[in-house]
C-alpha cells in the first residue's frame, strides 16, 4: 500500500480542466492499485497563506531553540511538509496561469521548502549545492495550459514557467521521479482541443 497526495490548484471548481486530469488520475489509478490511500490538498479555492516575516524568522532557527511564540508561524507549514514525508506519491493538477502557477500553488511551495525539512545546503551552510529530503518519491504534473507549444524545443518553451519552475523546485526537494502530462489548447476549444483531451486522457488511462 502507498500514500497518494493530491494537490489541486486550479481557482475554478467545475470547469477546471486539471481537477478533470486529477480526478481522472485517482480513477484510474484506483482500479490498479486498490490498497492505496488518498489524501488531498486544496490549494486553489481554499489558498494557503503567504509566509511572513515572522514565519521567515522562525523557519531558520534550530527546532530545539524555538519558543512557543517562534511555533505558532510555523503550524501549518508543519503540516504540509508531514504531508510531503508521508506520502509516496504526488499527483499536482495546476493551471497554467499567465504562463506560470496560480497564486495559492505558489504560496504553498513557499510553506513547504523548508530548510533542514525538505532541503538543506550540503555544507549546512550557504553553497549552492542543494540536497533533498524528499527520498524515493513519484510525483505526476498534470497540467493544463491554453495554448500549445510549451515543451522543450518547442516555439513556446521560452514562457513556460508553469511546469518547468515546479520540476525545479521538486527536483531541489529531492524528489527525482518526475512525469509531466499537459493538456493543452484549452482556450482553442472545438476539435483541436477534444483531440487533446482524447490523447492525455487515454495517456493517463495507461498509467502505471
Amino acid at each position: 500500500m502507498k500514500k497518494v497526495l493530491v494537490i489541486n490548484a486550479s481557482t475554478r471548481d467545475e470547469k477546471s480542466q486539471s481537477r478533470t486530469l486529477t480526478k481522472l488520475f485517482v480513477e484510474t489509478w484506483s482500479k490498479n492499485y486498490p490498497e492505496d490511500r488518498y489524501t488531498y490538498r486544496e490549494v486553489g479555492l481554499t489558498p494557503v497563506p503567504h509566509i511572513t516575516s515572522d514565519w521567515i524568522t522562525a523557519s531558520f532557527i534550530k527546532p530545539a531553540d524555538r519558543t512557543k511564540e517562534n511555533q505558532e508561524p510555523l503550524a501549518l507549514s508543519n503540516m504540509l511538509v508531514k504531508e510531503l514525508q508521508e506520502a509516496d506519491i504526488y499527483v499536482l493538477g495546476v493551471p497554467m496561469y499567465n504562463w506560470s502557477i496560480p497564486s495559492g500553488l505558489k504560496s504553498y511551495i513557499d510553506q513547504v521548502m523548508r530548510i533542514n525539512e525538505t532541503w538543506k545546503f550540503r555544507s549546512g551552510e550557504p553553497d549552492g549545492d542543494y540536497v533533498g529530503l524528499l527520498s524515493h518519491k513519484k510525483l505526476f504534473i498534470l497540467s493544463s495550459r491554453g495554448d500549445s507549444g510549451y515543451g522543450l524545443g518547442e516555439p513556446n518553451a521560452h514562457m513556460n514557467f508553469q511546469t518547468t519552475y515546479l520540476k525545479t523546485i521538486f527536483t531541489i526537494m529531492g524528489v527525482k521521479d518526475i512525469e509531466i502530462i499537459s493538456l493543452d489548447n484549452e482556450e482553442y476549444g472545438g476539435a483541436l482541443f477534444a483531440k487533446s483531451q482524447l490523447k492525455i486522457h487515454k495517456q493517463i488511462v495507461k498509467l502505471k
